[in-house]
């Protein structure tokens, strides 16, 4: 499967989640829903690797980074980003947590060593540009008391988790470890912390048997987990996990168009210069560099032919 197709439904299947969220929010507390989404998740994802016979054994050690990974991505994360929608619109969240395309190329440099590409993070300052246009208004009305810090905190700790959770995965992946079991593994881990996180707070297990639930609850777990997370982590470890966060700009863009059709939004001339930026950030910060190809010195005529091997040549490039 190409890097475009799991580009493409990454952004599409996240852009739609928003909407599928909305289903949740009820009767049930919100950080139980994420608990059985990702043990629904997890459930489905074990059967899968059980009856198609893959390779489930693995080392405590690689256990241990299995368990960060979805500890990060499929539990603390979740958790931080719910609690600062007590305090923050929904557009400034977005915003925030775009910023993950910046820090996936800082920490990638940092803890593995991945070189940083200009391109990648001017091309990611356009795209933070343009999705503040998009979100403007809630950017304008941001009120800086005390809840609207706490949120605003809230909502950067969760990015930072997020990314961490981006790095660990690309780390994982150099190390051999399968995206579909550690997946299904990490997925198990994040739900069980999940289950342990209501436990202790206080909160209560409520369950609701409707339609709308069961159903937003299913879309979630499989397209929204399983298959999203599975396209978004290959491409951490196909193009890098600064590049693969671009589609947290983009995501939010299907979510308004979805909003266009579903709830009447309207759009403005800077959203629409906003969506503009983010698209050409895109191609900046995914275009591949160009290849310089070797020029082969000439050799002086009395030399011995060369004995370099076709690997070793100078004028061969690599595909």
């Amino acid at each position: 499967m190409s890097n475009f197709l799991f580009y493409t439904a990454t952004v599409l299947i996240w852009g739609s989640t928003w909407l599928a969220i909305k289903f949740q929010l009820g009767s049930v507390d919100p950080l139980a829903s994420v608990a059985y989404r990702f043990a629904l998740a997890a459930l489905l994802l074990l059967g899968f690797c059980l009856l198609s016979r893959r390779r489930m054994r693995f080392s405590l050690r690689e256990h241990l980074f299995i368990a960060l990974q979805g500890g990060l991505l499929f539990a603390i994360n979740y958790w931080m980003f719910y609690l600062a929608e007590l305090y923050l619109a929904s557009g400034l969240v977005a915003v925030v947590f775009s910023t993950m395309v910046i820090l996936n190329v800082v920490n990638g440099a940092l803890l593995l060593g991945t070189p940083i590409e200009a391109r990648v993070i001017v091309g990611g300052a356009l795209g933070l540009f343009g999705i503040g246009l998009v979100f403007w208004p809630e950017l304008r009305a941001f009120d800086f008391s005390g809840q609207g810090v706490q949120g605003l905190l809230l909502c950067l700790l969760a990015t930072l988790m997020a990314s961490l959770g981006n790095i660990v995965s690309a780390r994982n992946q150099r190390h051999g470890l399968p995206i579909v079991q550690t997946n299904a593994y990490g997925m198990s881990y994040g739900a069980l912390l999940s289950f342990a996180y209501v436990l202790v707070s206080g909160r209560e297990f409520g369950f609701e048997l409707s339609g709308a639930y069961l159903g937003s609850l299913l879309y979630l777990a499989v397209f929204g987990s399983i298959v999203a997370f599975g396209c978004y982590l290959t491409l951490v470890g196909r193009i890098g996990a600064g590049r693969a966060a671009y589609t947290t700009l983009l995501f939010p863009l299907v979510a308004l168009g979805l909003s266009t059709l579903f709830e009447n939004y309207h759009w403005s001339l800077s959203a629409v210069a906003g969506i503009l930026l983010i698209l050409a950030g895109n191609v900046l910060a995914l275009k591949k560099p160009r290849r310089r190809a070797a020029v082969p010195t000439p050799e002086a005529p009395d030399l011995q032919p060369s004995t370099l091997s076709e690997t070793e040549h100078p004028c061969r490039t690599t595909a």
